[in-house]
């Protein structure tokens, strides 16, 4: 009897939505769409034309949607993550990037299209699996953009989707003692830290149980390694250059504290499109 696609991604819906999933049907034709080959559009054309799955490729769907069920992330599952323009390869061990980080990232790419330099410098602390730097990187071509990141499972993502990419220079290091060779020459700095307080425990379970530690917890207050980073990007920035710091929602008014105490100017936070504050700005005096 064959696996009509229509049939299938009723039921594979209606099985995330019982475990909790939050967008069944969006996952379920995502997850089909990958058994398959197909996008997303095929994908739905082929539920028009009343395509079936071969016996196949329904046991493997199966597996995944087990997996899915279980609250694996779905981006594990298919290998990729999408974040502006790129397909970024994901998997465990690495941070997976999140729709609202594409907004943060505007602001660093902005800022380089506006640069009177030829050739501005970016750095991205902290890449996880470089989907910043590499946005920055393809969406502004004539800039120069150098990434570091501690993990060494992270690190060898990002290498990865970075293969290729000849202006982004990516570095196994520690973000607060990075790229000395740049002191005084940089256009922006961004990053994307962990800044979950330690004690703030995610509920979804993909993120608790999936999302790698250390790109998570930030101390206390969330805040120890923004602490760091508004020292290092001073030391790298030069005069008038640009801070991007993500963050969670209740935070901009700490940050700011924090920026302010350590000399920057102008800073500000800024709202992701869900109007929840997502990012801070600053400059460097």
């Amino acid at each position: 009897m064959p696996h009509l696609i229509s049939a299938q991604l009723r039921a594979v819906a209606q099985r995330l939505a019982d475990a909790g999933v939050p967008d069944p049907l969006v996952d379920a034709e995502l997850l089909i769409g990958h058994v398959l080959g197909l996008g997303r559009g095929e994908m739905q054309a082929a539920v028009v034309r009343g395509d079936a799955i071969p016996d196949g490729d329904a046991e493997r769907l199966a597996s995944l949607v087990d997996r899915r069920a279980a609250r694996e992330p779905l981006q594990h599952l298919t290998g990729t993550a999408a974040f502006r323009h790129l397909e970024l390869a994901v998997g465990p061990g690495v941070f997976v990037p999140r729709p609202e980080t594409e907004t943060v990232a505007q602001f660093a790419i902005d800022a380089l299209l506006e640069s009177a330099t030829a050739a501005p410098i970016a750095a991205d602390l902290g890449t996880g699996s470089g989907a910043i730097a590499l946005a920055m990187a393809t969406e502004v071509p004539h800039a120069r953009v150098y990434a570091v990141e501690r993990s060494a499972q992270a690190h060898a993502w990002a290498a990865r989707n970075m293969r290729g990419v000849n202006n982004l220079t990516l570095v196994h290091g520690d973000l607060a003692t990075a790229f000395d060779e740049l002191r005084g020459t940089v256009d922006v700095v961004i990053s994307n830290p962990p800044y979950v307080p330690d004690d703030a425990i995610p509920r979804d379970p993909e993120v608790r149980l999936h999302d790698p530690a250390q790109a998570l917890y930030g101390g206390p207050d969330g805040l120890d390694v923004i602490r760091v980073i508004s020292r290092r990007a001073q030391e790298l920035l030069h005069a008038g250059g640009l801070l991007v710091l993500e963050h969670g929602e209740l935070q901009g008014d700490a940050i700011r504290d924090i920026l302010d105490a350590d000399g920057w100017r102008a800073s500000a936070t800024h709202q992701d499109l869900t109007r929840r504050d997502r990012a801070t700005t600053a400059l460097r005096p």
